[in-house]
């Protein structure tokens, strides 16, 4: 029978928790790195032992670790990030120029199809590539060195690439969100990025609906319509079926439009996931209860998920990372909370459990279906 792996980055470390394909039973192990932030572990699509994980702190800086046998053993590999070829500044939070800086990678992108080839989100906001499994990178250069790229400015957590998406029918697109400047895609492989914001509408920047400014916090793309895309922005859940030349909102019903998460089953390319959080200050589910919501069309219409979930006295939130699917038959969706809870629904969201409790607080969900 298949399993799952499921990566789990956190505050303080990563766990690795796998399962057979009841996903009933897990077996937990961590923390590997013990006492580090884990902003994100993701696998290779194409080699199951492959495995990659962001590993950082105030103290010691930022590090690579790879993993070539499942996340049982880890090596540090090549660390050299440096900006290159776009000197200058960006706006600061108070408008002021501020230098380019490196603070941290903020996710790891593996290639759809090379086990070597792998995509970097740094902080400040910038893209790396390496083709040799992390031992070099090099800056794709153009996205920062865009004609508004003075103009960005953080977000609340930093101005931070967190999101990667990579075409699966074309490898030289690339969709990428900054926080907080908004989406840009590349269609040559990261030599020149064009903004696709069209249809954002943010009221805390003086242009609302300017072309670059927005704080989007994450994508999701299903790989059978890769001209489909969906957004948790700043506020606004939104979808573009024109692969980002503009934007509808869909947040329909949802009890509010604020959150991190967003994610698309496996199988139903119209079926949507996302966390409502009560608002952009108040970080924690509204009265309490933590319910996952489910559109099957596309957006717009929404049902709350909430068996097995925490319906009353739950304060958690729910970031950006930390919201994952299975390819099993029976799509099998996960989510991680700052909490230290990691729920699992092995039926699309029907019905969740936790698999385990009181880790540190949960930054990043990703899982791998195994042979």
């Amino acid at each position: 029978m298949s399993g799952v792996r499921v990566l789990v980055g956190t505050r303080k470390g990563a766990f690795v928790l796998t399962s057979d394909g009841k996903r009933e039973v897990w077996d937990i192990k961590g923390p590997f790195f013990g006492g580090w932030e884990i902003y994100h572990v993701k696998g290779s699509p194409v080699d199951r032992n492959r495995i990659f994980a962001s590993q950082s702190t105030g103290w010691f800086g930022q590090l690579i670790q790879r993993s070539d046998d499942g996340g049982t053993t880890w090596e540090p590999v090549g660390n050299q990030f440096q900006y290159e070829g776009v000197p200058g500044t960006h706006q600061w939070y108070d408008g002021t120029p501020h230098p380019w800086e490196f603070a941290r990678v903020w996710h790891l992108e593996p290639s759809l199809n090379d086990p070597d080839t792998i995509l970097a989100g740094v902080e400040d906001a910038g893209i790396f590539s390496s083709t040799d499994g992390g031992e070099n990178w090099r800056e794709l250069a153009g996205l920062r060195g865009h004609d508004s790229g003075q103009s960005w400015q953080p977000g609340a957590g930093g101005m931070c690439l967190h999101t990667i998406i990579v075409d699966p029918t074309d490898p030289n697109r690339v969709f990428v969100a900054i926080s907080a400047a908004g989406v840009f895609r590349t269609d040559d492989g990261g030599v020149t990025w064009h903004p696709k914001n069209r249809g954002l509408v943010s009221g805390s920047i003086p242009d609302e609906d300017a072309e670059v400014g927005h704080c989007v916090h994450h994508l999701a793309i299903h790989p059978s319509r890769p001209q489909v895309l969906y957004m948790q922005k700043h506020w606004d859940v939104m979808r573009t079926d024109d692969a980002g030349e503009s934007w509808q909102e869909v947040s329909g019903n949802l009890p509010t439009d604020f959150g991190f998460a967003i994610d698309v089953h496996a199988h139903e390319p119209e079926t949507v996931y996302v966390v409502p959080i009560k608002s952009d200050s108040e970080h924690f589910p509204p009265d309490g209860k933590l319910r996952v919501y489910r559109s099957r069309t596309g957006g717009n219409e929404w049902e709350p998920l909430t068996e097995g979930l925490p319906q009353r006295n739950c304060y958690v939130n729910v970031l950006r990372d930390a919201m994952a699917v299975d390819s099993m038959d029976d799509c099998g969706i996960y989510f991680g909370t700052t909490g230290g809870q990691v729920y699992a629904s092995a039926n699309s969201g029907d019905s969740w459990a936790p698999i385990v409790r009181d880790l540190p607080a949960v930054l990043s969900v990703e899982v791998q279906t195994l042979p």
